[in-house]
């Protein structure tokens, strides 16, 4: 692999969506492919569906664990919402993929709130790859695999070797699971590049 300077992704989602396994995921790709890491997570009450933030900072030399607003080369949203609301945080150029689903947080359930509006609309605006990962993951085989579609999406930006990844998916998830997450990972990929 080239050298890498180092690279910026923030993560974002709802509890429950598997933002912390792809995390990890990533994390782990990056050290196989030879490159310092440094990882932070915010669970904002994600055992209730509140939002969940991860920031994967990785490279030849990784300065720090957190990222400031227009610091993240990759925004890896879980769900539109979350997107819009952790958009200030990606750079100028930088690469936006959405699972283009929302999940209503409990002040709207309560009538407190209401969901943001034009949300694909403004998504696009910011150049985001939106793709239907719960419905690439029933596919796979699996719609709680739609993290690893994400995981898919996010890798075709990323300069790690295809074979990393399925190596690291293979000893990360149980093992009854693999197969149909390594065909979640390839469902991803190829919503990006088709």
């Amino acid at each position: 692999m080239e050298t890498v300077k180092e690279m910026r992704v923030l993560l974002a989602g709802v509890g429950g969506q598997g933002t912390i396994l792809a995390a990890d995921l990533l994390a782990k790709v990056a050290i196989a492919s030879g490159l310092k890491v440094k990882l932070s997570e915010i669970h904002g009450m994600s055992q209730r569906g509140g939002a969940v933030t991860t920031v994967v900072n990785m490279g030849e030399e990784v300065h720090s664990m957190v990222i400031s607003e227009g610091e993240a080369d990759y925004l890896l949203a879980f769900e539109t919402t979350e997107a819009l609301r952790n958009i200030q945080f990606l750079r100028e150029g930088g690469k936006l993929y959405v699972n283009n689903t929302q999940i209503k947080p409990l002040p709207v359930l309560t009538g407190k709130a209401m969901m943001p509006s034009n949300v694909e609309m403004r998504l696009k605006s910011y150049g985001a790859h939106l793709l239907d990962a719960e419905s690439l993951a029933s596919q796979a085989g699996s719609n709680k695999t739609a993290n690893v579609v994400l995981l898919g999406a996010l890798s075709t930006g990323l300069p790690f070797a295809q074979d990393i990844w399925e190596e690291q998916i293979r000893l990360k998830v149980p093992e009854h699971t693999i197969d149909i997450n390594i065909a979640a990972f390839h469902l991803g990929r190829e919503s990006v590049s088709a």
